[in-house]
């Protein structure tokens, strides 16, 4: 009897509980919970990365990623893309566009269509490979000459200079030119050791500013290594405009690939935008009226160039709060 007059008196205290529990989890109106409703938002506010949303809220910067998602996926489906073999020359030599060649044929009897979609991928990949190969050089120079001073600054500004004075255009085409091997790789190579004095004298002068800075002197202080207060932490703090530079680089690799091919300095056998212009011209296309063979890769460079750069004001976004888009 005891035991259930215990029982009888302690379930009303426990469901007394348990409602002033449930009251509490309720607002006053009869809606959700705050604390589930932050949650909730808290969730959704986190499903991107926050430089992809300041990159995604600008319209310039998004119509720049769409045009880029676009050439990539283009390069990465060439081979179900392209209906023929871009170095098949089994068809008639330079026919117009039509039903069966989209825009028409080389003298060789390629079809211009199948070489336009597969010369995406070279410029990607030399807009990738140049431009990090170019920037990778420009950070390390300009970073170490502008924290390391002294000496070593003088060394290094004496190079950077160098490469500022030196005619670039004659130099790659110099250095393309009489290479005994042809092809990309040695295009890549040569505009990433031929491009990186504008980036190096960029990067050094925002070192420059950046050394004097309170958590550097702590950092040197706490007796952090030179190579570790470099990238560990100045490069953090200026990667918004370590990408900048990568994107200008990427396009002008993709600028000199064109223009070094147009001017004969390339492997003829590449698949490539400039050796399709280099071939066009070289073939008379405006002379037997095959425009489409000479102006779809030069509309496929402008376009590829014009994405970077939209995508340029995406990232200035990211540096500057003043130029984001609400």
């Amino acid at each position: 009897m005891e035991s259930q007059e215990y029982k009888g008196t302690e379930l009303p205290k426990q469901e007394g509980l348990l409602l002033a529990q449930e009251g509490s989890s309720t607002a006053p109106d009869g809606g959700p919970e705050p604390n589930e409703t932050a949650s909730q938002t808290t969730r959704g506010r986190y499903h991107m990365p926050e430089w992809f949303d300041i990159l995604w809220s600008n319209r310039k910067a998004r119509i720049g990623l769409i045009l880029l998602v676009f050439f990539i996926l283009v390069a990465i489906f060439a081979a179900q893309l392209a209906p023929y073999n871009p170095s098949d020359i089994s068809f008639g030599p330079s026919e117009l566009p039509s039903s069966q060649h989209w825009l028409g044929t080389t003298q060789a009897g390629q079809d211009v269509f199948s070489q336009l979609v597969y010369g995406t991928r070279t410029s990607l990949l030399v807009g990738a490979l140049g431009g990090g190969l170019s920037t990778l050089i420009a950070l390390v120079i300009g970073m170490v000459a502008g924290y390391m001073g002294g000496i070593v600054d003088e060394i290094l500004s004496f190079f950077i200079n160098l490469g500022l004075v030196v005619p670039v255009l004659p130099l790659m085409v110099m250095l393309a030119a009489y290479s005994p091997v042809k092809g990309p790789g040695v295009i890549i190579l040569v505009i990433g050791l031929t491009s990186w004095a504008w980036g190096a004298r960029f990067k050094r002068s925002q070192v420059l500013t950046l050394r004097v800075r309170d958590y550097i002197t702590s950092a040197q202080f706490a007796g952090d290594s030179t190579i570790r207060i470099i990238f560990r932490e100045i490069m953090p703090n200026m990667l918004s405009l370590v990408v900048l530079s990568y994107i200008n680089a990427a396009m002008g690799a993709i600028g000199a690939e064109a223009g070094l091919e147009f001017l004969g300095v390339g492997d003829p056998s590449t698949i490539s935008w400039g050796m399709m212009l280099y071939w066009a011209d070289n073939g008379g296309a405006l002379v037997t009226g095959q425009w489409a063979w000479l102006v779809a890769p030069g509309l496929a460079l402008a376009a590829i160039t014009s994405c970077l750069m939209l995508i340029n004001f995406g990232v200035d976004a990211l540096s500057n709060p003043q130029l984001r888009e609400e």
